[in-house]
C-alpha cells in the first residue's frame, strides 16, 4: 500500500536548494513546519542555504542527516537523474514539482522507484502536505488546515482555490496529495485508495479531476474494488474544452469519448461518487455532508 503520511518528525532534502526556487520554497517549507534537514548542490558554492547545510549529492545528505524524504526542484531534463540518486540513497519519499518531464523519463523513474518500494508523487504537482505537520513543495499556506478530508488532485491552482474555501468554511484536510497533471506520474487516484480507506483520520475524500485519460474511471473502480465506505465528492476541470486539444496539462487531451467530462462523471457516478460542475457547488455539497 502507498503511504503518503510524512509528519513534522520526518527529516527531509532539497534537491536542487541552491536554485532560486529551490532557496524560496525551502524557507517556506521550513516556516510552515517541514523538517529540512539538507539541500543537495552539486556545485557547491556555500555551506549553508538559508541556514540549511548543503552537501553535494544526496547519499552523503542521507549519510550525515539521516533524511527519508526529498524535494526535488530541479529542471526536466535533471529529474530522472535527480529520482535514481535519491533511491540509489535510500529515500522512501520523493516530490517532483518539476513540469515538463520527458515520458521515457518518467517510464524510467516511475520503474525505478517502484522496484525500491518507494513513494513518488508526481511530476509536474504543487507537492502534497500533512496540514498542521509538513508540506513537501508548494501548497499555500492559506488553504491548508488540519482536519479529515482527504484531498487528491490533477491541478495545482484549482485545489488550491478548493481547499482555501473549504478551509473558510472550517473544513480541514488530513492528507494532500498533488498527484499531478501528466499522462506518467508516479502515484495516481486509484493508487491511494487503499491508503485513505484504511486512514482513521480521513473521514471523507475530494478528487479534483479534469479531463483526459482515465485516471477517474479507474480510481472509481478502485472504490468499487475495495468497497469503499466513506464520503467521496469529485469536481472534474474541462467541461467545455474542445475535442483534441490539451488543457492546461499533458494529460488533459480527449478524442471522441475517451477522456471526456460526461465518460468520468458516469464512472463515478455508478461509484456513487457525486460529480459537481462548480467549486460553489462543490463546497456547498461537501460542506452539506460533513458539518
Amino acid at each position: 500500500m502507498i503511504n503518503p503520511r510524512v509528519d513534522r518528525a520526518t527529516p527531509v532534502i532539497v534537491q536542487g536548494i541552491s536554485g532560486r526556487a529551490g532557496r524560496l520554497h525551502s524557507r517556506l517549507m521550513r516556516e510552515y513546519g517541514t523538517n529540512i534537514v539538507g539541500g543537495v548542490s552539486p556545485k557547491m558554492e556555500a555551506r549553508e542555504v538559508n541556514g540549511i547545510p548543503l552537501f553535494p549529492d544526496c547519499r552523503s545528505a542521507v549519510e550525515a542527516t539521516g533524511a527519508t524524504a526529498s524535494v526535488a526542484l530541479v529542471g526536466a531534463m535533471q529529474l530522472l537523474g535527480a529520482i535514481s540518486e535519491a533511491v540509489a540513497a535510500g529515500i522512501r519519499h520523493i516530490v517532483t514539482p518539476t513540469e515538463g518531464a520527458p515520458v521515457h523519463d518518467a517510464l524510467k523513474a516511475r520503474h525505478l522507484v517502484r522496484e525500491a518500494g518507494a513513494v513518488w508523487i508526481g511530476a509536474s504537482t504543487p507537492g502534497m502536505a500533512v496540514p498542521g505537520e509538513a508540506k513537501l513543495g508548494f501548497l499555500p499556506d492559506d488553504s491548508l488546515k488540519p482536519g479529515t478530508l482527504g484531498i487528491m488532485s490533477k491541478s495545482g491552482t484549482l485545489s488550491y482555490e478548493a481547499g482555501y474555501r473549504l478551509v473558510r468554511k472550517g473544513i480541514g484536510q488530513s492528507v494532500w496529495v498533488g498527484v499531478g497533471g501528466d499522462p506518467v506520474k508516479g502515484t495516481r487516484f486509484a493508487d491511494l485508495v487503499p491508503f485513505f480507506a484504511a486512514d482513521g483520520r480521513t473521514a471523507a475524500l475530494l478528487i479534483i479531476g479534469e479531463i483526459g485519460g482515465h485516471e477517474e474511471e479507474d480510481f472509481a473502480a478502485a472504490l468499487t474494488a475495495h468497497r469503499f465506505e466513506k464520503p467521496v465528492f469529485a469536481l472534474i476541470a474541462g467541461r467545455t474544452a474542445p475535442e483534441g486539444i490539451a488543457m492546461g496539462h499533458a494529460g488533459a487531451l480527449t478524442h471522441g469519448s475517451h477522456g471526456t467530462f460526461e465518460s468520468k462523471r458516469a464512472a463515478l457516478a455508478a461509484a456513487g461518487v457525486p460529480v459537481f460542475s462548480s467549486l460553489g457547488e462543490m463546497v456547498e455539497g461537501v460542506c452539506g455532508r460533513l458539518r
